[in-house]
């Protein structure tokens, strides 16, 4: 029985994504080789990477904008140092939504300056700092969009004078918003994308080759792009298998279609939490995240029953995140509404057994 996924990341993926992606493994456009053993400067990789990168920039509507988009290794937590290389001269600001953005913080300190313009550690990152100001003398404001491990997402995003920079990996392409309001964003694939082993950057050119510092080569956006994102051996079967699913997605609609079926899970999902008297939501209504819905039970000796009936229903990756325990239902793209329609009839369940 295929079961309901919603883990937090590595994460699901639509199902003819997995299928056209397995049989590349075997055998790539029947060419008698495996996608993952063909030279990545061979023609056909090329092309998948080229396609790749073309996508990105289709469904973000940023074409004819000045932006480019690059495949890298190394996580998102490799661009927590990145961004600071490539944009950090004098001072950063950031905004600490929770433990992600707090590694961020950490990683660009190590570069130079760094102010935290705002936080919602007071209350353990269960909402969105709101009505801050932002200084006009930074390099950079760098903001996270969605807090995957708090259930927390930013619903508007501030109005700046600097460069706008976002993590974006838990909520990247769920949603139709202008995305020329950010100067980079970046997002690991292993969420909303494809698998774990490439991180999605997406850079307005103009904003580099500002600093003064000598970057190492493969920390250089610049480099990058002048390769064509092939600077070094790029991570051939994540990027082959992002591209799988942003051409899965632009065949449903693109991001406002998404958007529409990402609502109508987290409507679904939020309506029990509040419904239902043996749960309660961690985050502040105002900001709860559509991507990862974090809850817990009121009274913790039900939690080996629920447990047992998940377990039995076929539903997986509910876990809260170890730091914070509790539950979390992460509803990427790929989740479909049936799932989730599922999780809610086990928590109707557990009430009318309670």
């Amino acid at each position: 029985m295929k079961k309901h996924n919603f883990s937090a990341g590595p994460s699901i993926l639509p199902q003819e994504v997995l299928q056209q992606a397995s049989q590349a493994v075997i055998d790539y456009n029947n060419e008698g080789l495996s996608l993952i053993e063909i030279s990545h400067r061979s023609k056909a990789f090329v092309d998948i990477m080229e396609q790749a990168r073309a996508l990105v920039i289709e469904l973000l509507g940023l074409e004819g904008k000045g932006y480019k988009a690059l495949f890298l290794q190394g996580g998102a937590s490799t661009q927590f140092l990145m961004t600071a290389m490539n944009l950090l001269e004098t001072k950063a600001g950031y905004v600490n939504t929770g433990a992600w953005s707090g590694k961020a913080i950490k990683e660009a300190q190590k570069v130079g300056n760094i102010v935290e313009i705002a936080s919602s550690s007071d209350a353990n990152f269960n909402y969105i700092p709101k009505g801050f100001e932002v200084p006009s003398d930074l390099d950079y404001l760098h903001i996270t969009s969605n807090n995957t491990i708090f259930g927390t997402q930013f619903k508007s995003f501030p109005t700046t004078s600097v460069p706008l920079v976002c993590d974006m990996s838990s909520d990247i392409f769920s949603r139709a918003i202008d995305y020329s309001k950010f100067d980079l964003i970046y997002a690991g694939a292993q969420k909303n994308m494809g698998p774990a082993g490439t991180t999605l950057v997406v850079v307005k050119e103009d904003i580099l080759g500002k600093v003064t510092r000598n970057i190492p080569s493969i920390l250089d956006y610049q480099k990058h792009i002048g390769a064509g994102s092939m600077f070094n051996t790029p991570p051939v079967f994540a990027v082959y298998t992002s591209m799988l699913t942003l051409e899965w997605l632009k065949k449903e609609g693109g991001l406002e279609a998404i958007e529409k079926e990402n609502e109508k899970k987290a409507t679904l999902m939020y309506s029990e939490i509040d419904l239902n008297p043996l749960f309660k939501g961690f985050a502040a209504t105002e900001d709860r995240s559509p991507m990862n819905a974090t809850f817990n039970l009121v009274n913790e000796n039900l939690k080996e029953t629920f447990d047992t009936m998940l377990k039995e229903a076929g539903i997986s990756g509910v876990n809260g995140h170890r730091s914070v325990g509790g539950y979390r239902a992460s509803m990427y793209n790929a989740l479909p509404l049936a799932s989730v329609q599922a999780l809610v009839e086990v928590m109707s369940e557990l009430e009318n057994k309670a």
